[in-house]
């Protein structure tokens, strides 16, 4: 071949090449691949799991083996955080991209109507649109069905009325009736034979013991909230009777919710799929399946940590099994911070030795302090995300937009409000976070940058005397304003909101912005 032209072909081939590499390739800037197959993507949403309960957060007394290989695997983040102090409002927020206090979402009762209206744009709805199959499988807590849910028919609306394809519940909490599973609409193993299920928040219903009455059948002391309706030798909150048949054991929640997970995750392998699996463990009840107890020296709240941290490598497992883990993107996190005392003598203080769940920070659940909110977050996708660590600012209402980001789709003004797309600090620990987010409890904070604003409480502030009495956590509620330079004082010990007016008064004024915003500003 004439050496001009065989130049010229080499120069074309290289060319090709290149751009079909480039084509094919997952970028750390957030922009969506043109030709490869979108990702699938879990969320492994942890209950009540603490900054240090975890291996790779420090924890002490206990091992998470599983999570620690995402985090040595993946991005570990260390100012991450949940929208709120609390569960119900950091659902409602990470899956709609919308701060909970724009839908007045509090904790809600076990027989709560649904929370997220059908036409509220959800992240599985969204995730829909470009194909997904959707699942939501564990604890729910977001309300289901209308006012005066029945039991005994379908219920709905609720997950499948949101966005998602496929749904395995728990429908409010453990320690909350009713004590059943229920699988799309319906109560699993309850039928038309069984004794009608009744719930009720009022006032007792039927013959079943109550925890006030019958404390001699209890496997736990429970304080008078949690001593209603007893179900599996544990008091709960609220009353119920009927579908005997339908009743949960706790201690069968990691096999059945896992082999729930992987049942999905088998059937949906051919499409990309979004899984939100939403654990029970480490909220109270806490009754660890018997393989995990003695897995931790703290008694059985180390043990359920233990039992997290097996189901997360059961579900890593199976993306291996079927050879799609390195087409999965995996953001495991946590709800809210901390508790110990959260209704049921179950030695988590006398059993805790050394461990701090909160790590280095103050508070815990409910708490306006840093640890009600910064919570353990690691992202995973092998051979995409790169190892590393990162200190940047974000909160999960983040989620929403980043994943939009990354399956190639663009938000309208209204939806997900106030998600910015951080898809870039997603998939490199070099990325950029926010400069500022708010977190809920049951007042506002403002981080901007290294600096944290808590909103005075003053009305209100002895309403909620009971997280230091009954919970042990320090609020973090005062009648006057509070700030706290987290750079060099982690452990908000030192308010320097006196020194600082005009900060205050700036940071104010953001917050009041931010709760007055209609449509997206991102």
């Amino acid at each position: 071949m004439n050496p001009i032209k065989l130049v010229t072909f080499l120069v074309a081939l290289f060319c090709i090449l290149s751009c079909k590499k480039n084509s094919n390739q997952n970028t750390v800037s957030g922009e969506t691949r043109s030709e490869a197959k979108k990702p699938n993507i879990i969320i492994f949403y942890v209950d009540d799991l603490g900054y240090g309960d975890v291996g790779s957060y420090g924890a002490i007394n206990v091992t998470t083996p599983n999570v620690d290989k995402l985090a040595r695997g993946g991005i570990k983040y260390t100012d991450a955080h949940s929208t709120a102090a609390t569960c119900t409002p950091s659902r409602y927020s990470l899956l709609t991209g919308q701060y909970a206090f724009r839908n007045n979402a509090a904790i809600l009762a076990g027989d709560a109507p649904l929370i997220i209206s059908p036409n509220t744009p959800t992240i599985p709805s969204m995730l829909k649109k470009v194909g997904y199959k959707t699942a939501v499988v564990g604890k729910w807590h977001l309300g289901l069905g209308d006012e005066n849910v029945d039991w005994n028919q379908e219920i709905k609306p609720g997950p499948l009325e949101i966005g998602f394809d496929y749904s395995y519940l728990i429908p409010a909490t453990g320690d909350r009736v009713p004590a059943v599973f229920l699988e799309n609409h319906t109560v699993v193993n309850h039928t038309s034979t069984n004794e009608p299920i009744v719930v009720s928040y009022k006032g007792k219903v039927g013959n079943m013991p109550v925890g006030t009455e019958n404390p001699e059948l209890l496997r736990q002391k429970a304080d008078g909230q949690h001593s209603n309706t007893i179900i599996n030798g544990i008091s709960r909150i609220g009353f119920m009777d009927g579908g005997e048949d339908a009743l949960w054991v706790d201690e069968d929640f990691p096999d059945i919710l896992t082999t729930k997970a992987k049942d999905f995750i088998h059937n949906a392998k051919d499409d990309p799929f979004f899984l939100f699996f939403s654990f029970h463990d480490i909220h109270v009840p806490r009754l660890p399946n018997k393989r995990f107890i003695g897995k931790s020296t703290m008694g059985v709240r180390g043990d359920v940590i233990a039992q997290m941290d097996w189901i997360t490598g059961e579900i890593i497992n199976e993306l291996e099994r079927l050879r799609i883990d390195k087409n999965t993107l995996v953001i495991f996190t946590s709800d809210n911070g901390p508790v110990l005392n959260d209704g049921y003598q179950d030695e988590a203080i006398e059993k805790l030795g050394g461990h701090k769940p909160s790590g280095i920070y103050r508070g815990g659940k409910y708490s306006a302090f840093e640890a009600g909110t910064r919570v353990p977050t690691i992202v995973y996708w092998p051979e995409t995300v790169q190892p590393g660590e990162s200190d940047a600012l974000w909160s999960q209402v983040d989620i929403y937009a980043s994943l939009a980001k990354i399956t190639g789709q663009e938000l309208t003004k209204k939806e997900a409000i106030d998600s910015k797309d951080i898809s870039q600090l997603l998939l490199s620990s070099k990325g950029k976070g926010r400069e500022s987010l708010v977190e809920e409890s049951y007042t506002f904070s403002l981080r901007k940058n290294t600096f944290k604003y808590i909103e005075p409480l003053s009305k209100e502030k002895n309403r909620y005397d009971w997280i230091k009495k009954n919970k042990g956590i320090k609020s973090g509620f005062e009648s006057f304003p509070q700030l706290f330079d987290l750079s060099t004082d982690p452990e908000e010990q030192h308010n320097i909101a006196e020194k600082n007016p005009e900060l205050v008064k700036t940071m104010q004024l953001e917050l009041n912005k931010i709760k007055e915003r209609k449509t997206r500003e991102f």
